[in-house]
């Protein structure tokens, strides 16, 4: 907001230099210089400069800094990060793949569509606990934004539930060969696309409360066990880390042979808890913070699930 003075007076905080979109616009380049193989245009204009090799280290730091910069205008200071499977699918859908298959009677085929029936409670979960996480800090002085990784699965589910409650959420798309157009349910504003990894999972972090892994694949394990990680080590503040279904984690990770083994200290199993339900998640976050807020959660939302 300009106060009284600087709106009687604009030119005490005029600009002393044009800005860059100001320059680009003036930097009409000579005929003869115009072409695709002449260096005359502006460095941060050329695109094929900014591309070189050579200026990874530039484009590195740019990719941090933009989602830094939006995210810091529009308010946005603590999320919740939630992981997951891009290939558990919507309930309907799964029903929709059994339906084919038992048409079809491939006992391979049905026996996967089950599978991805038994899976797609998961994205219900994820959908849900969305909507909890975006209604119920909605009182607090800094709320509280959903942030995926911007796919489809898991990562559509946690958006879905954010916008169907009417809140923003944030996604984090990657440049993939598959699964990574943006889900539909991102805020457009919040929806970012990353090159580098690196820089992507430290916007996973950088402002997030809590972790929430659902279950999922290579990527999943990844944020999971890095996230681990960082705060085992003490690089990164502990935070509470849920993991959505007991049965699948500890068949899918022994953390009791890691222990008996030697390769994690006992304490070690304490950097996690599982969860089953979206309300449980949301009472254990609420204990931890010492949320004490009610239950916002509209009769619609519950009827639609």
């Amino acid at each position: 907001m300009l106060s009284d003075m600087e709106k009687a007076h604009p030119e005490l905080t005029a600009r002393n230099f044009p800005s860059a979109q100001e320059e680009l616009q003036a930097a009409q380049p000579p005929s003869l210089y115009g072409g695709p193989e002449s260096a005359y245009r502006l460095a941060f204009a050329d695109s094929a400069f900014l591309l070189r090799e050579e200026l990874r280290p530039v484009r590195m730091q740019l990719e941090l800094l933009k989602p830094e910069l939006v995210q810091t205008e529009l308010g946005i200071e603590s999320t919740i990060v939630i992981f997951g499977s891009a290939r558990i699918l919507p309930p309907e859908t799964a029903a929709e793949r059994l339906a084919e298959a038992e048409a079809d009677g491939n006992e391979a085929a049905v026996a996967r569509a089950r599978r991805q029936v038994d899976m797609s409670r998961y994205y219900d979960e994820a959908r849900r606990f969305g909507a909890l996480v975006t209604q119920r800090s909605r009182t607090l002085e800094t709320p509280i934004y959903v942030v995926t990784g911007g796919g489809p699965g898991i990562m559509e589910a946690g958006n879905r539930g954010a916008h169907e409650v009417g809140g923003k959420s944030i996604g984090l798309n990657i440049v993939l060969p598959h699964e990574q157009a943006p889900n539909p349910y991102i805020t457009p504003e919040l929806c970012f696309q990353f090159h580098y990894f690196a820089l992507r999972k430290m916007h996973f972090v950088m402002r997030s409360i809590a972790l929430v892994c659902f279950p999922g694949g290579f990527g999943t394990l990844d944020e999971l066990f890095e996230t681990m990680t960082l705060i085992q080590t003490g690089k990164s503040r502990r935070r509470p880390i849920l993991l959505f279904g007991r049965e699948f984690w500890t068949r899918l990770i022994d953390f009791d042979w890691l222990i008996e083994t030697g390769m994690i200290s006992p304490g070690d199993v304490n950097l996690f808890r599982f969860v089953e339900t979206a309300e449980e998640a949301w009472a254990h976050l609420s204990a931890h913070y010492g949320f004490d807020l009610p239950d916002t959660t509209t009769g619609a939302f519950a009827e639609d699930m």
